[in-house]
């Protein structure tokens, strides 16, 4: 199975809980395989084995007001958020997956200010989760999305100190629910924008 954005905070904990239950994992480096190249793509998931799950964590995340932000930001984001889970997914399909999990955020259930080139990909993201769930579930595919709230990393520690990180989802919590979705135990679920929210209200 392939993971994307495997060797930050969260793809560390994704990582350990695929290992863990015996995964076979291809995890493309960044510094090696830019997402958003197609030809790139194409390339490399043609050059793996037959896939049984890809599973999409790379992205990025930029604040602005909306009334500053650029053009040019809101097509980094877009590409880093959903050209790369579209490119990625098209093409595990094409390998044979038979699962696709994509991670979203809570702002596309509870939008916030001041992060609109995010939001709007990350929506974008829920729709193509949710069209591909219903366009290849008669091939056995079955697509998902995970939606984080804020997560205890020590990213988000630093940025915001006066936080209480107890309350946000651990990365090892959010990785059973990816491991789950991406599982054979997974028999039923496609479409889903499943929440994990932690203990935030």
């Amino acid at each position: 199975m392939v993971i994307t954005g495997a060797f930050g905070a969260l793809g560390t904990a994704v990582r350990a809980a695929f290992e863990q239950v015996g995964a076979t994992l291809h995890t493309p480096p960044a510094e090696l395989l830019d997402l958003t190249d197609e030809a790139g793509v194409v390339k490399y998931y043609a050059s793996l084995p037959p896939l049984w799950a890809s599973v999409h964590l790379a992205g990025g995340y930029a604040t602005s007001p909306f009334t500053e932000t650029s053009l040019a930001e809101m097509k980094r984001q877009w590409d880093m958020n959903f050209v790369t889970a579209f490119l990625c997914s098209r093409e595990a399909v094409k390998r044979g997956a038979s699962r696709i999990v994509n991670t979203v955020s809570r702002v596309v259930a509870e939008p916030v200010g001041g992060a609109v080139a995010y939001s709007t990909s990350k929506a974008a993201l829920v729709t193509l989760t949710q069209s591909l769930a219903v366009e290849l579930r008669p091939k056995g595919v079955l697509v998902n999305a995970v939606a984080p709230s804020i997560m205890d990393t020590p990213a988000n520690r630093k940025a915001m100190p006066d936080a209480d990180p107890a309350k946000w989802p651990k990365t090892a919590e959010v990785a059973k629910a990816i491991v789950f979705l991406a599982s054979e135990e997974n028999a039923l679920t496609s479409g889903a924008v499943l929440p994990v929210y932690g203990q935030i209200g």
